[in-house]
């Protein structure tokens, strides 16, 4: 199969103008493969040097194509690219008849049956070049068009698509035309869906799930309308341009690979996001976000969208940026940054330290393979931080300004960097064209460490020095020890806005006790501490008193102990002592997720983690203790789920799955229980016949997922060459369920058991990613790599694999970041 270039979509830019696709898709034909007839209609400008195209599709099989009447062998599909020849000025008509396979892999048509009940669902996710899997098209975002969809579905179907759809009779389902949409952006979303409808502001709102969901998403309902709602009021307050589509439709879907797609009118939404078990309240403010994020597409993306891959950004970081700012405007919650600093900005940062990074606009995005690797934490959080800080140097006002004027000025059609840039400067009288250059086409995280030096009269003044090339406006924060509880709280004294570089020294009055750059997190930059304050720190971290301030100097330790100067063992112990103290659930949750996945499992050395182990366990008693009053469910649940997944003896949680409930609560939900079962299988203190039973009791999807975890989890040679040879012998394994398998294999307490297939794992996993294709790719890179062999060997076997084997691009990419993740665990065990 052929990728296509940015020189190839240029030049089809240049040839064609897209009118009209008449889309018929039959679903009824078995479940192997469905039927897809399309008619393209399109012009062809005058006065083109190139009077040669072609069209893109990837079917079963190609049954005819048909251009202005004639008929084209379809014998000419050279692996997806239908060649047009000598086309003459003016207009043409494309008919192409064609059976396409469904997908088990989350791309393309995804198929997939209930275990719970026996329902059929099929949806779409079109991404870059996946609309060539269900129906012939120009396949390039700056070949915008109306489309319009037929479908027919099995009996007791629904159909949901971009726009509003009308039932015909006998199965048959039409979809309103769109307006000018790209490719990637259509969608179908078709089976015996439970929904719930509403309407707002006179547009049609719908939630749509699997009907053995229908009781959770019939309990979240009034929250998710209410959160959409407000989103939409929030965005018509924000934008001069009115919502550009006729209606708006959430379905959440099975074996979603990304957390949601921004396919107009239709955002599907991985079901996940639809809670059968208990959860707290960060995560059901990160599907609040989630929507936020996913309606900002509908202006950012859909409206107006990228005309090539290199701008992405335009797209993700517009709408990562959007999506937490107007969930803290609109919504109930109230520390959606705090969740950002925490995780998202901390994939950020890791992204953009690897010899993978990128500019958050790049300027050589070559093909559609290459694009694809872009979305990550450089194009989605670096971007947002980019944006949050250009706001704080902009001015909110100036910034929307520029933001109306671009989407006035692109409406239904497409735009680059420059285009946005020129937006922005017919709004303020400040050099955005200089601020994109150093901000947008630059790579790497630049550096902040504080300076104090000593007045007279006992004051101080503060240089920071910089390194990196970028400018940042930060504020600074000045913090002294509280004199009426002893000095174990923190108070603020003083937020300083300070612009770096800076021209003088900062004059601070007296010494402060802490002292904090980029306090409230406007800035992407790394910060360390002076002396001083990093004693403070570790005596009095908990005694901050805004949340957002604590995530930054959580932060500043996890990126200390990345770059080898902080000791594990310290991270440890400052998270030991401060986190029994701390309210925020998105802090426990990140730094208790850091310190076990990656300090107590990589950065440690295997005779060190038993006693992280012990820590940590410990950590997590204290903080169940503290929630036995039950007036913090949250913080109790996010200890309970540590406090298993932690554990190095069975007895506690193997009393707690008997019992089915944790002494106090919570009671032991599905999702707990599939918990305790996999730690259980790790200990090796479960066995087949416990897992069967378990499924027996959650025969649903999720827990057709847990016990594949826990099956692969279980200290038995028989077990793990049955998991291997699931994950790579064979094609069978959806998505999800080679993702669970993935997960339940490497455990670092069984590192001689599965010595054997680190080697194994280069070469086989080469071999999937080219059978299966790019989501494979990166579930094979991401969660079968063997992340607990932190070792010489391990690396040299990578590095040969990247060198000799040639792995399809998303699988060279996803070992290449993880090698480097590699080094790094050496480097700090090594420090």
């Amino acid at each position: 199969m052929s990728v296509l270039t940015r020189d190839e979509a240029q030049t089809r830019a240049k040839l064609l103008d897209v009118h009209r696709y008449a889309i018929e898709l039959d679903l009824t034909t078995g479940d192997e493969t469905f039927e897809s007839s399309t008619v393209i209609r399109f012009a062809v400008l005058a006065d083109q040097d190139v009077t040669d195209t072609f069209v893109e599709l990837k079917p079963a099989e190609l049954r005819s194509a048909t251009l202005d009447g004639q008929p084209l062998d379809p014998e000419t599909l050279d692996g997806n690219r239908l060649p047009l020849r000598n086309l003459t000025a003016g207009e043409h008509e494309l008919r192409i008849d064609a059976s396409m396979r469904y997908s088990r892999t989350g791309e393309g048509m995804h198929r997939f049956t209930d275990p719970t009940d026996g329902e059929t669902y099929v949806y779409t996710q079109l991404f870059m070049e996946d609309v060539q899997r269900v129906f012939a098209a120009f396949d390039q975002p700056d070949l915008k068009a109306v489309f319009d969809l037929t479908v027919t579905a099995p009996a007791g179907w629904s159909v949901l698509a971009n726009s509003i759809t009308e039932q015909l009779g006998e199965g048959r389902w039409r979809a309103a035309p769109t307006p000018l949409i790209s490719t990637y952006l259509v969608a179908v979303a078709a089976g015996p869906w439970h929904s719930v409808r509403t309407e707002h502001r006179g547009l049609p709102f719908g939630l749509h799930c699997r009907r053995s969901l229908a009781p959770h998403l019939d309990a979240d309902a009034d929250e998710l309308f209410e959160i959409t709602r407000q989103c939409y009021d929030r965005y018509h307050e924000k934008f001069e341009e009115p919502y550009p589509f006729d209606s708006y439709d959430q379905a959440f879907v099975p074996e979603f690979n990304a957390g949601a797609m921004e396919n107009p009118g239709l955002v599907t939404f991985r079901d996940d996001f639809v809670y059968r078990s208990a959860v707290t309240d960060t995560e059901r403010q990160t599907r609040a976000m989630v929507i936020a994020h996913e309606m900002a597409h509908m202006w950012f993306g859909d409206l107006v969208t990228l005309r090539w891959w290199d701008d992405i950004w335009l797209n993700e970081s517009f709408a990562e940026y959007m999506g937490y700012q107007t969930t803290l405007e609109a919504t109930r919650f109230t520390e959606p940054w705090v969740e950002f600093g925490v995780t998202r900005k901390a994939w950020g940062y890791d992204a953009d330290q690897r010899p993978s990074t990128h500019p958050v606009a790049p300027e050589n995005v070559e093909d559609t393979a290459a694009a694809l690797l872009n979305f990550d934490g450089i194009s989605y959080a670096k971007g947002a931080s980019a944006l949050r800080q250009l706001v704080a140097w902009l001015g909110e006002k100036d910034f929307l300004a520029g933001i109306n004027t671009h989407f006035a000025r692109h409406r239904f059609a497409n735009a680059t960097l420059a285009d946005f840039i020129d937006s922005l400067a017919s709004a303020t009288e400040r050099d955005v064209h200089a601020w994109a250059d150093t901000w947008l086409r630059t790579t790497g995280v630049d550096t902040l460490e504080p300076v104090v030096a000593p007045g007279e009269d006992g004051t101080c003044a503060l240089t920071v020095e910089h390194t990196g090339s970028r400018p940042h406006r930060i504020a600074v924060g000045l913090y002294d020890q509280d004199v009426a509880d002893e000095g174990r709280h923190l108070t603020l004294r003083e937020r300083l806005d300070l612009d770096i570089p800076q021209t003088a020294p900062q004059p601070l009055g007296k010494r402060p006790a802490l002292l904090l750059l980029n306090d409230g997190d406007l800035t992407y930059a790394k910060v360390r501490f002076d002396p001083e304050t990093f004693e403070t720190v570790r005596a009095n971290l908990s005694g901050l008193p805004e949340p957002l301030t604590r995530a930054v100097v959580w932060n500043a330790l996890r990126d200390a102990v990345r770059d080898g100067e902080l000791p594990p063992t310290a991270y440890l112990e400052t998270a030991r002592a401060h986190l029994p103290h701390e309210t925020d659930l998105a802090l426990v949750q990140g730094v208790l997720a850091f310190a076990g996945a990656q300090v107590a499992d990589r950065y440690l050395t295997p005779e060190q983690r038993p006693a992280a182990l012990t820590t940590l366990s410990s950590l997590c008693r204290d903080l169940i203790r503290r929630t036995e009053d039950g007036d913090n469910p949250g913080l109790r649940l996010i200890a309970v789920r540590h406090f298993i997944a932690v554990a190095s003896q069975p007895d506690t949680i193997a009393a707690w799955l008997a019992d089915g409930t944790v002494p106090g609560g919570p009671e032991l939900d599905p999702d707990l229980r599939w918990r305790v079962l996999a730690r259980l299988a790790v200990l090796g203190a479960t066995d087949e016949s416990a897992i069967a039973a378990e499924l027996d009791r959650d025969p649903s999807a999720t827990g057709q997922e847990g016990a594949a975890r826990c099956r692969a989890a279980l200290p038995d040679a028989q077990a793990k060459a049955k998991a291997w040879a699931a994950m790579f012998g064979g094609d069978d394994l959806s998505n999800y369920l080679f993702t669970a398998t993935a997960q339940g294999f490497w455990q670092p307490e069984q590192a001689d058991l599965v010595s054997e297939y680190v080697p194994r794992y280069y070469e086989d996993a080469v071999a999937v990613a080219a059978r299966r294709g790019p989501a494979i790719a990166a579930a094979a890179g991401r969660w079968a790599f063997p992340t607990h062999a932190v070792d010489a060997e391990t690396l040299r076997l990578g590095e040969a694999c990247l060198s000799d084997a040639d792995p399809i691009p998303a699988l060279r990419r996803r070992l290449a970041d993880e090698l480097d993740d590699l080094v790094r665990a050496l480097r700090v065990r090594e420090a």
